[in-house]
This record gives structure tokens, sequence and C-alpha cells, in this order.
């Protein structure tokens, strides 16, 4: 069963609603989320440690990892990712970072020409539907998901992803969601899905509608 992200970071004033403060490198342990702990997956799972989905979510199975990773070089093996851990895996390894591309992409794709805002709150669907039993387990199998996401479909996917799409995949990451949980997301105007239009709109953002 999945477990729910906690809010374990403390929302800044930033001028945007929903925008947190970045999680500290220095340590990370079960139960964070942020684009740190997404780093430290995908490098686990190059190193063959960690055979999960990418999610950013610190769980059970990230914390295997971490001990396996610690155990093998000689480091304590208690699952938290201290200064120590993160260093010696920093110099172990350098990955693609291939799922933040995915979820910057996915932004850039869905929602460029909205406001900041806006680009973070479509980051957040997808993190939502990491979390909840509806969708996928990972970042990866949420966005590629057949029949969920429009650019997929058509090709815009492919587009390269500005700065301000990984700085909304990064804020997405660290725990901002102007969405309060939505699941999916639309386009009042041309939307033709009629089931879209029945869902519970929880706020409207820009060009978009975010429901449950």
């Amino acid at each position: 069963m999945k477990k729910k992200v906690q809010a374990l970071i403390c929302v800044c004033s930033l001028g945007i609603m929903g925008i947190a403060a970045p999680v500290s490198a220095q340590s990370l342990s079960q139960g964070a989320q942020s684009d740190q702990v997404l780093d430290l997956q995908e490098r686990l799972s190059a190193l063959g440690y960690f055979h999960a989905g990418i999610t950013g979510y610190y769980g059970s199975q990230t914390k295997s990892a971490v001990k396996k990773f610690q155990s093998s070089y000689g480091l304590t093996a208690d699952g938290e990712a201290d200064s120590q851990t993160l260093s010696k895996l920093k110099k172990t390894i350098s990955p693609k970072q291939s799922v933040l591309d995915e979820l910057a992409r996915i932004i850039h794709s869905e929602a460029r020409g909205e406001s900041f805002e806006g680009q973070v709150a479509v980051g957040a669907v997808v993190l939502n539907r990491v979390q909840s039993e509806q969708f996928p387990d990972s970042i990866t199998e949420v966005i590629h998901q057949p029949g969920q996401f429009s650019s997929i479909d058509d090709g815009q996917f492919a587009l390269k992803p500005n700065e301000t799409a990984y700085r909304a995949a990064i804020a997405a990451l660290n725990g901002a969601d102007p969405t309060t949980g939505a699941l999916y997301f639309y386009n009042p105007v041309i939307a033709k899905a009629a089931w879209s239009k029945k869902r519970m709109t929880k706020i409207t953002i820009g060009n978009h509608a975010f429901t449950v």
C-alpha cells in the first residue's frame, strides 16, 4: 500500500501558494520528499541497490537500499542518508537525472505559457498520482500511463523543457502543491471529455481546472 507523503517541509512566503523550502541535502531520512530524494533514488538505482520506481519519496524501500549501499561501503548501515553517505554516493556515480527531466518535460508540454504556480500545479498532480492507489507507483509510469496526458499522444512531450519547467518540477518535488491534492486537470474551454467536467473542481489556476 502506498504511503501518503507527509508535510515535512515548511511553507515559505514566496508569493506563490504552496511553494515550499527545499529539504536540506545534509541528511535525508524516511518520510522526506524532495528533488534530493529523487537524486538519491536514481543513484542507488544506477548502482543496483534500488529496484522500485523513482518517486522522490523516501519510503521503506529507499531506506533498505540506503542500508545496502552503506553496508557495501563500510558506512554505518542505519538507512539514513547522512552527509557522509550522500558524499560517498555522489563520488561513486552520477545519474542521468532522467526522471527529473521527464517531470519537467510533462510540465512544459502540458502547461507552458501558464504561470509558475500553474506549472507547479501540473507537477503536483503527477506526484499526487504516484501517492494515490488509483495510479501507478512511479513518476515515469504515471506520466506514460496510456490515455492520461494529451501531450504524450500528440508529440508535445518531445519538446525541450525550459528553465521554468525545471524550477516548477523541483518545487513540486519539494512539497509544493497549489492544488491541495488534485489528481486531474483540464482546460474547460477546449476539453471534450464529459467525465472531466463531472469531477469536483478543487481550484482553477490560469487555464486549467484541477479536480479530484
